[in-house]
């Protein structure tokens, strides 16, 4: 097993690029679909509700899958689980394609689309997250992270925009066999080129129950000192960040007028940021400390939240929303590696699992709080609030001695 390993390692970066290509040619596919679905929605029922539904219907499954996930990527071979939630979004976006070929064009469908591909990211978050440790050195982790989350922004900027020609031009059908073609070479790719080892747990013989291995997760999260907090932490930060996350195209309605340009400026803006963020934390590595990367990057972004809701010139306010997604970056590939490099590998994916509880579930509940008081409250006040508070929020996790102590850098494998 150790000679299997280290052949591994030494191919890493071959592997790292087959790996990290085929998740990005299928996540293009999808977002092609997820922009192209929602933009038919908007345009055939113009209707709030049915967009609100849409959205819920997109991230109720991955939350109630996610720690159930977590567990399957810890018992069983994290490539596998990968293929096969990408083969499970394919197969169901062929079906979609068929049946609006045929004149199924209800809208109830395009609902259930939305649950399905939201089961299948829930099943492929955690896994991803548990496997880039198995395929990259320890001391890479960050790069290569920090290279991915440029890829997801590039993917970002791109798609709203190549989904936006494509209906123009052809029909919601062709979109989806787009996606269901990408799927595909992404499978063919990570079956047939990228090699991976099975890890330790998944090549044992079970002999816990899914309910046992589920409850062991939490006892670990539990028991690991730095867990509790760095969970805490990131269900507050998530609910205080709901309304600079949901409530600025509303702002910018209100405030700067609804012009369609100045709604896809300020997305255009963030997604900038993003990708130039992106290539700073890969080059740039962070501070030693990956909490003191967090906080500077916690910091940045609770000043940005706080001068969305004050400024009073439109370009001044691209400015920050491009700033708040260079902080972006910069703030989740410390994260994501801490709990890379600090965690068991058998617990990988359960941790990850419930890390995916908390981000899909507080900034919608952000949005249950932070939604109706926007139509008392000005949306600016509700920016100021929470960009105030997040800045707090930041300087508490900068002093946290126990954070501190695990944000440290882990040593080097040889």
């Amino acid at each position: 097993m150790n000679t299997v390993n280290s052949n591994l390692k030494e191919n890493w970066l071959k592997n790292i690029i087959l790996f990290l290509s085929s998740q990005t040619i299928s996540l293009f596919g999808s977002s092609l679909v997820q922009y192209a679905i929602m933009w038919h929605i908007t345009l055939t029922t113009e209707s709030g509700l049915m967009m609100t539904l849409y959205i819920i219907c997109g991230f109720i499954p991955t939350f109630f899958l996610s720690p159930v996930a977590g567990v399957w990527a810890d018992r069983y071979n994290r490539k596998m689980l990968i293929i096969l939630a990408d083969g499970l979004i394919a197969f169901s976006t062929l079906i979609l394609a068929i049946l609006f070929l045929m004149g199924y064009e209800s809208i109830w469908l395009l609902f259930a689309m939305a649950a399905i591909r939201a089961l299948g990211t829930g099943v492929q978050t955690p896994a991803v997250g548990a496997i880039l440790p198995q395929i990259v050195p320890k001391d890479k982790l960050t790069k290569v992270n920090g290279a991915n989350g440029s890829i997801q922004a590039v993917i970002m900027f791109v798609s709203p925009m190549v989904s936006a020609a494509l209906i123009a031009m052809a029909s919601l059908e062709i979109i989806f066999f787009i996606d269901v073609i990408t799927a595909a070479i992404a499978i063919v790719t990570l079956m047939s080129f990228v090699k991976i080892a099975v890890h330790e747990k998944a090549s044992a013989k079970q002999e816990t129950s899914y309910f046992s291995d589920f409850k062991e997760g939490l006892q670990y999260v539990n028991s690991t000192p730095f867990l509790k907090k760095f969970f805490l932490f990131f269900a507050v930060f998530f609910v205080l960040m709901a309304p600079a996350a949901f409530l600025t195209p509303l702002q910018v309605t209100r405030t700067f007028g609804g012009d369609v340009w100045k709604l896809t400026a300020i997305e255009i803006a963030f997604s900038v940021g993003m990708m130039v963020g992106g290539g700073i934390i890969a080059s740039w590595g962070g501070y030693p400390n990956k909490i003191k990367t967090m906080t500077l990057a916690s910091l940045i972004m609770g000043i940005c939240t706080l001068a969305l809701g004050i400024v009073p010139v439109f370009w001044i306010y691209l400015v920050f929303m491009a700033l708040f997604g260079v902080a972006m970056p910069i703030f989740n590939t410390p994260t994501t590696v801490l709990l890379q490099e600090k965690i068991e590998e058998n617990y990988l994916g359960r941790v990850f699992g419930v890390m995916g509880m908390i981000s899909t579930s507080m900034m919608p509940i952000g949005m249950l709080i932070f939604g109706p008081i926007a139509d008392i409250i000005a949306v600016e006040w509700l920016l100021v609030g929470t960009g105030a508070f997040i800045i707090l929020l930041a300087v508490i996790l900068g002093r946290d001695q126990v954070l501190l102590e695990a944000g440290k850098p882990a040593l080097s494998e040889s």
